[in-house]
């Protein structure tokens, strides 16, 4: 299975009404979900399935991903912030029928995610905003790329 992590757009600004989970996408982050999606489908990488966190700045992520050719996205609870490795792993078992998974989501969550998966828990990598890191799973992880969104053309 190829996993793609795809970390949320640029959001609203922390300790507004209603907290983190209701933080909406600013104009900036459309644009970079715009872009995430172009790119994907200019490359022939556009997923089989998208998985996204329920907190609203990933699902605007996910939902601007769909209208730019991507699946609808299915909404996992696991993914919301917080989200650990291995519950990561466990619960993505449930789509190995996919070849290309792409997960919406959050840091750190991504970082450690990524650095479990590679073996390689240094606390080196940062993931950011409206980026896109390609794994293929399996017994001998490999990372394909990872590339920040103004670097996607």
């Amino acid at each position: 299975m190829t996993l793609l992590l795809i970390r949320h757009a640029t959001a609203a600004a922390h300790g507004l009404a209603g907290g983190d989970f209701v933080r909406n996408l600013v104009e900036k982050g459309h644009e970079q979900s715009q872009r995430v999606g172009k790119f994907l489908k200019k490359h022939e990488l556009t997923p089989d399935i998208v998985l996204s966190s329920p907190v609203l700045r990933a699902k605007e992520t996910a939902e601007i991903l769909a209208g730019e050719g991507c699946p609808k996205p299915v909404i996992e609870s696991w993914l919301a912030c917080g989200m650990r490795p291995e519950t990561a792993l466990r619960e993505l078992k449930v789509y190995q029928q996919f070849n290309r998974v792409a997960i919406v989501g959050h840091e750190p969550d991504f970082s450690a995610l990524v650095e479990h998966i590679l073996g390689s828990e240094t606390y080196s990598i940062r993931v950011k905003k409206a980026s896109i890191i390609s794994l293929e799973l399996g017994r001998h992880p490999i990372l394909n790329f990872s590339i920040p969104c103004k670097l996607l053309k």
